[in-house]
């Protein structure tokens, strides 16, 4: 196909549709700035929708139920025979997954608003990129959004050389497996680890460093591998693998060494759960002077602009961290950098306080500074806690595991962050929110009303806790 004698011109020309790059072409938009999406993927929703948090915690959900009801004996209810349907969690999986996609498909399909490539594209000049088919496109600024992929160490031997599975084979299953052996043990590791063994799966998990989920805190990490274990994972932690080889009739093998001793593990699959990498490669990023980390992100500073000023990045391309709310915010920040929102009414998004949760049984979920960080920095700090299993919303639900740490500065008793590993942890830990982003007191906390019996009112516990132990105490 002939190239025009003269490309297309935009505003902004976006390079990934996900939730950086939709957000970004929302903005600019409505600053009534030409916008161009360019997306090569056979369906627009990037990872969240597609292949991260939606099917996820639709499968999550669906065993979470699954598990209540096969050890509901105890509330007095009678469930003969609880097990999963995969073909019919699968088929409600599609719907829920094809309805976001739908949705995300007819608002860029809006042409007073978007101009939509669905092709690839790499950078020929800083303002200029080639599609697949030849065609190019001109930007005066651009955002780089084009997402992550699974990352195959190469590091770890046999792994590149064996069939395995990644993430988006487990999300779209339509089977039960007899056995599945895992590699990692970050948080796509353990939630689809729980999923596999609560529909029924044998599970072998294999996590290099001494505890699961090594982001957080050795505390939250031992609640859940105890969970694991207890539900029939064989979770095997500070490990160093040896070999993995495809099995002559089928199925993998793994060898490894662990607390002094050689292990062999064999299962039907193997499903590779080590990381993803930002999915740069093919963007010729050097041709527009983008430069990259030593980690291989896209450098971005505080507005998400990048080596080349008029190019910026949002989401897993440039992290740090791969969590949606982020993406978000920075393709939102980016294009409103872009097009001279006075930096007054911006706020970048490192400024925000950490937020993440972890959808296993129970949850995890943190935000603001953690105790580590704190540590580290020699920042002095008040701490409490509290556990589930002394509440009584969360003993006669049955669900006592873990338990709610407040963080806080030791004068004024400024809340500086929160840790919950319990039931709805992923809601509860909103209540600290609003107040770290204000800036808010345990004594703020404490004037607020908090309704029994709910699980919500524990937060209360290590509140009064950290209140008692400031300077000024006796004069509340």
């Amino acid at each position: 196909m002939p190239k025009p004698a003269h490309p297309p011109s935009f505003d902004l020309v976006v390079l990934g549709g996900g939730s950086a790059g939709f957000n970004a072409a929302r903005v600019a938009a409505d600053l009534g700035k030409t916008v161009a999406i360019i997306d090569g993927a056979p369906q627009l929703g990037g990872l969240c929708i597609l292949k991260g948090c939606m099917p996820s915690k639709t499968l999550l959900h669906a065993a979470e139920l699954l598990h209540h009801a096969q050890h509901s004996a105890r509330f007095g209810l009678d469930v003969p025979k609880a097990e999963i349907n995969m073909k019919a969690l699968n088929a409600w999986k599609k719907q829920v997954i094809g309805d976001f996609a739908g949705y995300r498909d007819r608002v860029v399909a809006n042409p007073d608003r978007y101009t939509l490539f669905r092709s690839h594209a790499r950078f020929i000049d800083p303002h200029t990129v080639e599609l697949a088919d030849g065609r190019r496109v001109k930007g005066r600024f651009f955002l780089v959004a084009t997402g992550s992929k699974v990352s195959v160490p190469s590091a770890i031997p046999g792994l590149a050389g064996t069939p395995h599975w990644t993430s988006d084979d487990v999300l779209d299953l339509d089977f039960i497996p007899r056995s599945v052996i895992v590699l990692g043990g970050g948080i796509v590791a353990c939630e689809l680890a729980q999923f596999l063994t609560r529909i029924g799966s044998r599970v072998t998990l294999i996590q290099r460093s001494q505890n699961i989920l090594r982001d957080h805190s050795p505390a939250a990490s031992a609640v859940i591998q105890e969970t694991f274990r207890a539900e029939g994972i064989d979770l095997h932690t500070d490990t160093r693998i040896n070999a993995i080889r495809p099995r002559r009739q089928s199925g993998v093998e793994v060898s490894f060494e662990s607390a002094g001793r050689t292990l062999v593990r064999r299962a039907d699959h193997l499903l590779n759960a080590l990381g993803r990498e930002p999915n740069v490669a093919s963007l010729d990023l050097a041709s527009a002077g983008v430069r990259l980390t030593p980690a291989g992100r896209v450098r971005a500073d505080r507005w998400q602009r990048t080596t080349a000023p008029h190019i910026y990045a949002g989401g897993d391309v440039c992290g740090p961290h791969d969590i949606v709310h982020l993406a978000v915010a920075q393709g939102e920040l980016a294009a409103r950098h872009a097009f001279g929102v006075p930096k007054k009414q911006l706020r970048p998004v490192s400024d925000l306080p950490l937020l993440n949760v972890v959808f296993t049984d129970p949850p995890v979920a943190t935000i603001g500074s953690r105790e580590s960080e704190l540590a580290a920095k020699n920042r002095p700090y008040l701490t409490a806690s509290y556990p589930f299993d002394d509440h009584g919303k969360s003993i006669l639900m049955g669900q006592t595991k873990g338990y709610v740490k407040v963080i806080a500065e030791p004068v004024r008793g400024r809340i500086l962050g929160a840790e919950i590993v319990g039931p709805q942890a992923g809601e509860l830990i909103h209540c600290f929110a609003g107040p770290l982003a204000l800036r808010a007191t345990v004594r703020d906390l404490l004037r607020a009303p908090w309704y029994h019996p709910t699980l919500a009112e524990i937060l209360t516990y290590p509140l009064e806790e950290i209140a008692e132990k400031l300077p000024s105490a006796r004069q509340t």
